[in-house]
């Protein structure tokens, strides 16, 4: 009976807006009530005219730039003012709705018609009620209207009184995140987060820390990352979402077990206190026993369009046999080199068939476009066609594909990157039998070297000894770094405390015509700081002082303003090189006791 009552006067209120914008004037409404409106009703006229009066009143009118003209209620012995000329407990006053009616209706109403500069003006005035921007705004984002969306959110969130915001808002809230997210709006972004998290409720802090604290993870900010995490902790403490995030940060912070332990304290205190169904309670139990297979399947899942071909395709990279011969041939300089075969190279056309974009061969990782949005078509084709992975070619645009999309997510290594290593190393294996210098610019050596990246990448952050392994083995073949992995090795002996080993690799020397790179000159000056071989480390320091001027001031900073990354690779000596340091590293840095205070000392010893 509800719906039908909620259906009837969406229609009804539908057309009685349509009226009033026709003419703005009381009785236009009336006219068409008893008319019109009358046949929305079913013929029920006491209904259609006790209706109208109700909706006139909360009705912003151009006219009188957005305000309502709203009519008294008559007494009992007045005229009734639906102008029946009847007595009003003899007329609308005797009706009884068959439900409730919004007050914010005719707003919302109103805002899903409005457009151009009446839209505009109507969100400027400042009179739309909160409920009314909230609703229109879902639905225009439903509907595939972002602008709409942005602009009515963004004057729900403009409110001065905080106070005042519906309890739905915190949907409205994500979903203006996302849009910002979506349409490149950073800046936009940030202001909402700082806004919120300064003045807004206490749920809604809780919920924007959460998304902080989610977008320092994606931007490898650990030390924010974890920050953000512990504000939301104690702003939010019983809230389960900390759960699946304290998971992703420990996860991404390399601490598997830590994060088991800490998803089993959470299921008991939750399963406890919390008011959790059932299907949440599973999920943090699930959450407790693998943290790294719970949220993969769960991203996996959340892919509604790729469920199903994701699931595909990790079943065929766990069913992968041996790795096919390579055909391999000496040069005459005594380098090694790759040659694709027939065979490998129609596999490989038959793949590009359905996968459609090419590899950068320009760059170190990347591709001409994004393979994504088509992904179903050729994740299907590949499962149907087990073979193509037999083309080092098809592997290389898998793997960088899948590094594209999953590689910063340490719970995807498992899935997606280990297995296809291993037909990799299979490779590899043969490569280092035939011995031999093995470069990039050789033959089709690119091919090779670009898809062992690709996986060093994609299992850095979840699998760390692999990613490790595999990045030392490809530094052996081709000892010019062309893959720039001295860096990350360096890095992760860092985080494993082999310090010694990282100071033996920060010793190599460098490429022809190249110079030394700001992650090892630090990366080393860490290492023999730990190693308490401080004039060296101080001597490391000098050296990063003169490569990138920021550096050491952005490492000790508390809080610093994080700088934009504009391109994949920093310039060299700029604050967004020094900024993707800082995000990289810092918690080593944070977690080496007394390091960040020795490097403050140096910092002003160095500016002295």
């Amino acid at each position: 009976m509800l719906a039908m009552w909620v259906e009837q006067l969406l229609e009804y209120a539908s057309g009685a807006l349509n009226a009033i914008r026709q003419d703005e004037h009381y009785p236009a409404l009336m006219a068409w009530a008893r008319t019109d409106g009358l046949r929305t009703l079913g013929g029920d006229m006491a209904l259609a005219q006790a209706l109208a009066p109700k909706l006139w009143n909360q009705t912003p009118l151009e006219r009188r730039e957005f305000a309502a003209e709203p009519l008294a209620r008559p007494w009992d012995n007045e005229p009734c003012w639906c102008d029946s000329g009847r007595k009003s407990r003899d007329c609308c006053g005797a009706v009884s709705l068959p439900g409730a009616v919004p007050e914010h209706l005719m707003w919302m109403l109103s805002l899903r018609e409005w457009t151009g500069p009446a839209f505009k003006a109507a969100l400027a005035s400042g009179r739309a009620p909160a409920q009314a921007l909230l609703e229109a705004g879902l639905i225009a984002a439903e509907s595939n209207q972002q602008g709409r969306a942005q602009q009515m959110l963004e004057a729900l969130f403009e409110a001065t009184d905080w106070s005042q915001l519906p309890e739905q808002t915190e949907p409205a809230f994500e979903l203006l995140i996302d849009i910002y997210q979506d349409r490149g709006f950073n800046r936009k972004k940030a202001t909402l987060l700082d806004n919120v998290l300064e003045h807004g409720p206490l749920f809604l802090r809780g919920v924007a820390l959460e998304r902080l604290c989610l977008m320092h993870l994606d931007s490898d900010d650990l030390a924010s990352a974890r920050e953000a995490f512990v504000r939301a902790q104690q702003t939010l403490p019983d809230s389960p979402t900390l759960a699946y995030i304290e998971a992703m940060l420990l996860l991404h912070e390399g601490h598997p077990e830590e994060a088991s332990e800490r998803a089993r304290f959470w299921f008991r205190r939750l399963a406890r206190y919390g008011d959790l169904d059932n299907e949440q309670l599973q999920f943090l139990a699930d959450l407790a026993d693998n943290p790294g297979a719970t949220l993969a399947e769960q991203m996996v899942n959340s892919e509604e369009a790729l469920a199903v071909p994701l699931t595909n395709l990790q079943t065929l990279l766990e069913d992968l046999k041996g790795a096919p011969e390579l055909r391999l041939e000496h040069a005459a300089d005594g380098h090694l080199e790759y040659h694709t075969s027939a065979r490998e190279d129609t596999l490989f056309a038959a793949w590009q068939s359905r996968f459609l974009i090419g590899v950068d061969k320009e760059a170190a990782l990347g591709l001409e476009g994004d393979p994504w949005p088509h992904a179903a078509e050729w994740l299907d084709a590949l499962y149907e066609n087990p073979a193509w992975l037999d083309s080092p070619q098809v592997v290389q645009a898998l793997a960088v594909a899948l590094a594209s999309r999953f590689g910063s997510l340490p719970w995807m290594a498992n899935m997606f990157f280990v297995p296809l290593a291993r037909r990799f190393e299979g490779w590899l294996d043969q490569i280092e039998s035939a011995e031999g210098r093995f470069t990039w610019d050789d033959a089709d050596n690119a091919f090779l070297l670009r898809t062992g990246l690709a996986l060093v990448v994609g299992m850095e952050r979840g699998a760390r000894r692999n990613s490790r392994q595999l990045a030392e083995r490809l530094l052996v073949l081709d000892d010019q770094d062309s893959l720039g992995l001295r860096e990350l090795v360096l890095d992760q002996l860092l985080r494993e405390g082999r310090d010694e080993e990282a100071v033996q690799l920060s010793n190599q020397q460098e490429p022809d015509d190249e110079g030394p790179l700001l992650g090892v000159l630090m990366g080393r000056a860490l290492a023999l700081f730990r190693l308490h071989r401080l004039d060296e480390a101080v001597h490391s320091l000098r050296a990063v002082k003169a490569l990138n001027a920021h550096a050491i001031a952005m490492m000790c900073a508390h809080n610093p303003r994080p700088v934009p990354l504009a391109l994949e690779v920093p310039e060299p000596g700029t604050k967004a090189e020094a900024w993707q340091y800082r995000a990289l590293m810092r918690d080593q840095w944070s977690t080496s006791q007394g390091a960040l205070e020795w490097l403050a000392a140096q910092q002003r010893h160095l500016s002295e």
